[in-house]
Parts: C-alpha cells; structure tokens; sequence
C-alpha cells in the first residue's frame, strides 16, 4: 500500500487494483464454485467478501494516507476483541474465559509495543485511527459469519467466489477514478500498479483462502489471532531498515506470545 501510495496512485486505486487481481487469480475456481455453492449460500458468501476484504482493503488503504505503516498493523490487533463482541452480541457465542484472558493480555503487549515505538506521541489523524477501527469491527463480523453460517462450504470456494464478485464493484471504482486513462509507460504508475497486483494475489487471494481454513479448522477466535502476528512483521521490517529494535521491544513481543498461548491452552474437563 505505501509503495503504491507514494508512486502515483491514490487509495481508491490501489485498493481497487487489489482487489481484481484477486478476483481474476481465483476466477477459475470460482467458475466452477457458483454452480457447487447452494444458491441461498451465495448472498452471504458476497457480504462475506464485502466485509471481510472489499471494505477494509478501501478502509485501510485511505487510512495509511494519513496513519504511518506501523500503527495500521498495530491497531489491527483489535480484531479479536470485536470477533468476542460482535459475536456475543449478534451471533449468541459464548467465550471461554482463557480466551477473553489471553486476548486481553496479547493486546495489552501490542498497546505496549505501541507506547515504546513512540506513535502516540506523534500527531495522529483520529479520522484516520477510526477507520482502521472501522475495518477491524468488519473483520470481527465476517469472522462470526464464516463461522457460523458457511462452515459447510469448502474454503478455497468461499474466496473464489467472495473475491471475483467484490472484483466486479473494484471495476468500476478503476473506471470512475480515471485508472484505465493514466500513462502506464510512467515507471512509478507501473510500479505501484504491480505492488497493488502483487498485494491482491498474496495479501488477499491467498490469504483469505488461509484465512478461511483456519476460521474452520481452529475457530474465528484463534484464527483472528493471526493479527497479533503483525506487529513481528512489522518489527522485522524496521530492523532490515535499520530502525531501533531494544530489549523493551523484545518483551512486548513475549507479552503478545504468552497471551495467544493463554488464549489457546485446553482448560481441564
């Protein structure tokens, strides 16, 4: 997204990019999974692809405009809180307390990574931060809705299918925003185009398809836990960088461990 946002492109076209690259790349298997998936299943594999890749992709992509990198992945980690709240709120699901335990304690780490990284003493846009915010609330939705109401339909299938239809409203987002009309012989247009592309295959279309087969093979809980993986991916990248990386930094890390183990330890009986 920021290679994109800072080549040319803006965050209506990268997120849209995004996502037709995701849609054309599972477009043979979603062929063949429209006429296997029951049709009254079909609406809710849509809004599953809406809320859980199209939406956010715009969501986030408009937020980095104005929110560094870093703060974005770190603020990803609310996932799991809004997967226990929306889905003791609208799905009638019942947490074990370990889990509500471990949840809280790996995002009292990525608070803490948070604080010793210095973003809160820099002049953030809360326009921004509540859109991030806004995504994570969409991902704890569609994570109860996988879950509950399409555990039936194999997972390769659910992302074909979710991510060619979302690529279709992509479409025209491309076309409105002038994106067919830019000079694609400029470097930096093709560049960022091709990190959109390359964000579409690896970051959505095989993602989500991984994404859906840990919902159902380990639960919406643990699999929204993947987003506590973030902020180690992030810490690796300022370290190729050269960024600071000290002993504090190495304990929020551990904090966040020991809360997805918590989180995940089998209670007795």
């Amino acid at each position: 997204m920021k290679i994109g946002l800072d080549n040319l492109l803006n965050a209506y076209q990268i997120a849209a990019v995004r996502m037709v690259t995701a849609g054309i790349v599972l477009l043979p298997v979603a062929v063949r999974s429209f006429r296997e998936i029951p049709p009254g299943k079909l609406a809710t594999v849509f809004l599953s692809g809406v809320i859980g890749s199209l939406l956010p992709a715009f969501l986030f992509c408009i937020a980095e405009e104005g929110i560094d990198s870093s703060l974005a992945g770190t603020l990803n980690s609310l996932t799991p809180i809004f997967v226990i709240i929306t889905g003791a709120l609208f799905f009638n699901r019942i947490t074990p307390a370990n889990k509500i335990t471990g949840i809280v304690v790996s995002f009292a780490g990525c608070v803490m990574l948070l604080f010793s990284k210095g973003h809160m003493q820099e002049t953030q846009h809360l326009g921004y931060v509540s859109l991030v915010l806004l995504a994570t609330l969409l991902y704890g939705f569609n994570v109860n809705i996988v879950a509950k109401y399409l555990s039936n339909i194999p997972s390769l299938q659910i992302a074909a299918a979710a991510l060619t239809l979302c690529a279709i409203p992509a479409l025209f987002v491309l076309a409105f925003t002038g994106f067919f009309s830019l000079p694609f012989n400029d470097h930096q247009i093709v560049k960022a185009t091709v990190a959109a592309g390359v964000l579409g295959v690896c970051g959505t279309a095989i993602a989500t398809v991984l994404f859906y087969m840990l919902v159902k093979r380990a639960g919406g809980i643990f699999a929204s836990m993947v987003t506590y993986g973030i902020p180690f991916v992030a810490i690796g990248w300022g370290i190729y960088f050269k960024e600071n990386f000290g002993w504090v930094q190495a304990g929020c890390l551990l904090v966040i461990l020991l809360g997805v183990y918590w989180a995940n330890k089998k209670t007795a009986g």
